[in-house]
């Protein structure tokens, strides 16, 4: 555990040294500067338009955040060797993925509770709070999946193409779903053989992916529907992804020769 707690120190004193601080404070006040400007443009229900685009802007933008923060800063200890002189010494390499796994996990901890804040503005408590644990469920499946693939590629472009093909993929899987059913149904009585192949490979897609499309829902944010019961398949998905990835993290980072 110790071993564990001061990997993920280092993780932060990182972070703080590349001025990421300075970055997030930019991102927010960019954020919000351009929320009260798309206020000025709308019509009707400005308040409402307002906390579903903010909590948009903050969703994604937490998202490639954290991803870029894990793979550059892999990438990074790969290149300067530092990975191999950290595993060369009396540990276990569990020890190691845990470690870097709790200190990019904390980091979008702290991500998702300044978002949370940023969005009190608009949105109440309530609310806020339902979302904010729906974003740190999001944000640590982000941080064990960049993990697994920089660990798979060790390098910047493909990892974090992988990573954000996943994610996009993931919360738009439902309207890929939806547009392959009106495809076979409008086919008449007998579908075409390729809307039929279409529908069932985005069905079996759909089932491995996670359903990122029912996390951090805006309509929380804009019609306040959120119920701590819609948490339980939020959480209960992210448990189950988290032990495949990191079992697929941790048998690729096994493998790898010293």
């Amino acid at each position: 555990m110790s071993i564990i707690l001061t990997i993920a120190r280092y993780c932060w004193l990182e972070a703080m040294r590349n001025r990421l601080l300075w970055f997030i404070g930019v991102f927010f006040l960019f954020s919000l500067s351009l929320t009260a400007f798309i206020g000025e443009l709308a019509i009707a229900e400005t308040v409402l338009f307002q906390s579903a685009f903010l909590g948009a802007v903050l969703r994604f933008g937490s998202v490639v955040v954290m991803c870029l923060l894990v793979i550059t800063s892999m990438v990074r200890e790969f290149n300067d060797r530092g990975l191999w002189l950290i595993l060369s010494l009396p540990m276990p390499r569990a020890s190691y993925f845990f470690g870097k796994f709790a200190g990019f996990s904390s980091l979008a901890v702290f991500l998702a509770m300044l978002c949370c804040f940023a969005l009190l503005i608009y949105v109440p408590a309530g609310q806020v709070m339902i979302w904010g644990i729906s974003m740190v469920c999001e944000l640590v499946l982000i941080v064990t999946f960049s993990l697994l693939c920089v660990f798979a590629f060790e390098q910047v472009t493909l990892a974090f193409v992988a990573v954000m093909a996943f994610y996009v993929l993931s919360r738009g899987i439902d309207a890929f779903e939806l547009i392959a059913t009106t495809a076979v149904a409008n086919g008449g009585g007998a579908p075409e053989f390729a809307d039929r192949v279409m529908s069932l490979s985005i069905g079996a897609i759909a089932f491995i992916l996670p359903e990122f499309h029912h996390f951090t829902s805006s309509d929380w944010l804009v019609y306040h529907t959120g119920v701590w019961s819609a948490l339980l398949p939020v959480v209960g998905q992210t448990a189950v992804y988290l032990v495949m990835l990191m079992g697929a993290a941790l048998f690729d980072l096994y493998r790898k020769a010293l």
